[in-house]
């Protein structure tokens, strides 16, 4: 996230890393993740000067990958029929472009990060609830989307390859976002693009795996949610717009901390048809 200091609720020249962060059960700032063993030397190749020695970092000093890539084909709905939303998307992000992947070696990114990847077309449907209940336990998060946002891009948590902070480490592009070896384009937070349109109080930017929304919510200064204020999976209840109506319900929160939008599932996660990286396609310059 690459907003300014005054609209945060935390000072992002000195956010904690969430290296470490990774639990077995849900847990306050970390994610509880499916996954117990990661693979060394994924993500970013070497640390950037943004990374402090004293496990903080530095959102503001970040660079990005080059590139102003355009993709015609993008394309994302939302509809609701009966009881079920149905999200449909060709994970590439609408109304925004993408920097160059793979990252050219005459990049300044290449120096930390040499994502070899190229984006490619998906074709995916989830579908939801359109009245997410809370399970009766948490559940945790998987490998690949734990989410779709409004730009028609898929969220992931908050992991590179490795287990480490992937919004710190991982060098994205200007709209927060790079594609993984299958190709599928993805975020690790709501990003930047999205944040500077959701300037409200409370505003939708996209449908978790198990229906619940993805909300970016601001103070009475215009502040976003600190984790102090949410709880293990990253969420809490209170009432928000919800297809037209104000509920009281649960709902995520998207914060400048890791781990950025979920710690694991409050509801039940439904699998995507067919799984990201099943598509294919290419870009268009712009």
């Amino acid at each position: 996230m690459t907003t300014q200091p005054s609209s945060q609720g935390v000072d992002l020249t000195r956010l904690p890393l969430g290296d470490g962060k990774v639990a077995t059960t849900p847990t306050a700032g970390a994610v509880d993740s499916c996954q117990s063993s990661f693979a060394a030397g994924g993500g970013a190749t070497r640390d950037g000067p943004w990374i402090h020695g004293d496990g903080t970092w530095d959102s503001t000093a970040k660079i990005a990958v080059a590139g102003d890539v355009s993709w015609p084909r993008a394309g994302y709905a939302a509809t609701v029929a009966g009881d079920r939303r149905s999200v449909t998307t060709r994970d590439l992000p609408v109304g925004q472009t993408t920097g160059v992947f793979p990252v050219a070696a005459t990049d300044p990114a290449y120096q930390y990060d040499h994502n070899p990847n190229r984006i490619t077309e998906q074709s995916i449907n989830y579908d939801l609830p359109a009245m997410p209940e809370v399970a009766p336990s948490p559940a945790c998060l998987g490998l690949g989307p734990i989410g779709v946002l409004d730009d028609g891009v898929v969220v992931f948590d908050a992991l590179d390859a490795a287990g480490r902070d992937a919004v710190a480490h991982e060098v994205l592009d200007h709209c927060d976002g790079h594609p993984e070896r299958s190709g599928a384009y993805h975020h690790h937070a709501v990003p930047s693009c999205l944040l500077k349109g959701a300037t409200g109080a409370s505003t939708l930017v996209g449908y978790a795996r198990d229906g619940f929304g993805i909300y970016v919510e601001r103070d009475a200064s215009g502040r976003l949610l600190t984790n102090a204020q949410l709880d293990e999976c990253h969420g809490r209840t209170t009432t928000v717009r919800w297809d037209g109506r104000d509920l009281a319900m649960y709902h995520y929160v998207a914060t400048a901390e890791y781990p950025y939008t979920l710690g694991c599932y409050r509801g039940t996660p439904v699998a995507p048809t067919p799984p990201a990286g099943a598509g294919s396609g290419g870009p268009s310059a712009a």
